[in-house]
């Protein structure tokens, strides 16, 4: 008879299986009233707070890289007219959502994976769940929310803090031409570039919360436990966020075409 030893996966699988579920828990959860208003606008100046600063701290030297690699490539192959386009396009469509899904995951993320967490092993959730009170309703999903809508607000302020400094080290350190370097925009840019990108900010957004959340309800037990969960959310969290960057990249690429194509 086959048992459950046999399979060295299944508990990875059934791990896998819950954190699904408590998305769709709190995706049906989400339209439920009363809506939790006043815990939705804490978390989202609480996870702000902890992330705006480093996020626009971050975004500096990842756009000057990308500026001075590609700035350097495109004068290699004799098209440095199109600096400008390339680097744009690499901060909107990868730098930017990815920077700021780090930060949420890293920052917020773990602050709501310990306060939920700290709540578990202090036995709260589990007086709400007596008291008939969901903790989905009430904690998870303002939290999943909230780090969705920094998310996108973060992502608009990476791009541009990106690329004014992408601007800013292609023109002064590489001479570049400020009105070539403005010029290329429209030559490769397009507005779905700015839409997949914030789409992808929101799905990240999604994903760092819920994993927060789930590690943060199902701690091991104790503080220790409570440690573990945090650093176990951001390693999930970053695995999957650069999972999910390839397949929407893959789909985006396939699905809109180049411009000028």
């Amino acid at each position: 008879m086959t048992t459950q030893a046999s399979f060295p996966g299944a508990g990875a699988l059934r791990e896998t299986g819950k954190l699904c579920q408590l998305g769709i828990d709190v995706v049906r959860t989400t339209f439920r009233r009363p809506f939790q208003l006043r815990e939705f606008i804490q978390q989202s100046w609480f996870i702000v707070s902890v992330t705006v600063l480093p996020t626009a701290l971050v975004s500096i030297p990842f756009g000057a890289v990308i500026a001075l690699q590609l700035g350097s490539l495109t004068r290699q192959i004799g098209a440095q007219s199109f600096t400008g386009a390339a680097s744009v396009l690499a901060i909107i469509q990868q730098a930017s959502p990815i920077v700021t899904a780090l930060l949420i995951a890293g920052a917020g993320g773990s602050a709501i994976c310990a306060d939920l967490g700290s709540r578990k092993i202090r036995e709260e959730i589990d007086a709400m769940e007596v008291l008939g009170v969901s903790p989905i309703h009430r904690l998870v999903v303002p939290r999943v929310l909230a780090a969705m809508l920094v998310s996108v607000l973060l992502n608009g302020m990476v791009s541009v803090v990106g690329v004014m400094g992408g601007y800013f080290f292609n023109v002064v350190m590489q001479d570049g031409t400020p009105g070539a370097y403005l010029a290329s925009f429209s030559a490769l840019a397009q507005l779905p570039d700015l839409w997949i990108s914030e789409l992808k900010a929101l799905i990240f957004g999604f994903i760092a919360g819920i994993v927060a959340a789930y590690r943060g309800l199902n701690p091991a037990g104790g503080p220790k436990g409570v440690g573990d969960a945090v650093n176990q959310a951001v390693v999930i969290t970053f695995l999957l966020l650069f999972f999910v960057n390839f397949v929407l990249t893959t789909i985006y690429l396939q699905v809109v075409p180049a411009k000028g194509s």
